[in-house]
């Protein structure tokens, strides 16, 4: 009969955590969705329509485009993904060879201060990059590296400390007789590098360029800063600002603008996010 009764209160505590657990996660994943569906009802509700009703009130309207439209030719978002996608290429490419280059180098060299370089980069990452910005500023200033991609390129591919630390666990994780295996048959280190270890470690690739390019495609402040010429140098981040005015917002064609610019990336994390967990993973057990 005990047996019985401590097997009934295993289960309804069972039953309960599990009953928690999901009420946990709906909760959560109301919290997320609320912001991007108030967004999405806004998308469609013409200016009249959206002062005249709450956030959450279903559009009239369902098949109202007239804010995408107006959101893509005065934001010059076809301009705008132009530009950010030669962003997005330029920084993947400087992002993903001096992130494995740096860590190549110190995974596989042993050198006075190797220690204190990765207490350093460590270090660089934990400071707000928004302390640095007045120096910054003005070394760019004197490179003429203001309102101009190239600029922007190089900002975003010199920060990227993380990447460092993603393809540094997946160097340290490959056995240092690869290395002297290719030495004893002559190879130097630019060959051990790129034919040898560089395609090992494709499952971080692929990570930081996801994490980079997310994070690049939805940067706002470097370009609001750096990229001033909202015509000629606009991004996706920067697009919506047409709508901004001391006199008030159109917050309507923000949220239509706001939509169109989720999709693309949407779509892609879609498709690749197993990538993504995979590569952290992997990168996370040394072998």
């Amino acid at each position: 009969m005990a047996h019985y009764r401590e097997n009934r209160i295993s289960r309804i505590k069972g039953a309960l955590r599990l009953v928690l657990r999901y009420l946990s996660l709906a909760i959560g994943t109301f919290i997320s969705l609320v912001p991007l569906v108030t967004v999405l009802f806004a998308s469609f509700k013409p200016t009249k329509e959206y002062n005249s009703t709450g956030v959450l009130q279903v559009p009239a309207n369902w098949l109202n485009f007239e804010n995408y439209l107006t959101a893509w030719t005065k934001g010059h978002m076809g301009l705008a993904f132009t530009n950010t996608l030669l962003i997005l290429v330029f920084t993947l490419i400087g992002a993903v060879l001096t992130g494995s280059m740096v860590a190549y180098v110190i995974s596989r060299f042993d050198f006075r201060g190797r220690k204190l370089l990765k207490g350093a980069f460590l270090v660089a990452n934990l400071i707000p990059g928004v302390t640095m910005q007045v120096s910054i500023y003005k070394i760019m200033t004197s490179l003429s590296l203001v309102n101009s991609i190239p600029g922007v390129v190089i900002l975003y591919t010199g920060t990227d400390i993380i990447s460092i630390y993603i393809f540094l666990q997946f160097f340290e994780s490959l056995p240092k007789s690869l290395d002297e295996a290719a030495f004893l048959d002559g190879a130097n280190y630019f060959t051990i590098f790129f034919r040898i270890l560089f395609p090992l470690v494709k499952p971080a690739v692929v990570t930081v360029a996801i994490l980079k390019g997310v994070s690049t495609y939805k940067e706002y402040y470097i370009a609001n800063l750096y990229l001033q010429s909202k015509t000629r140098f606009v991004t996706i981040s920067t697009s919506l600002y047409a709508f901004t005015g001391e006199y008030g917002n159109q917050y309507n064609y923000i949220c239509a603008g706001v939509i169109i610019t989720i999709i693309p990336i949407l779509v892609v994390f879609l498709l690749l996010q197993k990538y993504i967990y995979n590569g952290i993973a992997s990168g996370a057990v040394k072998e």
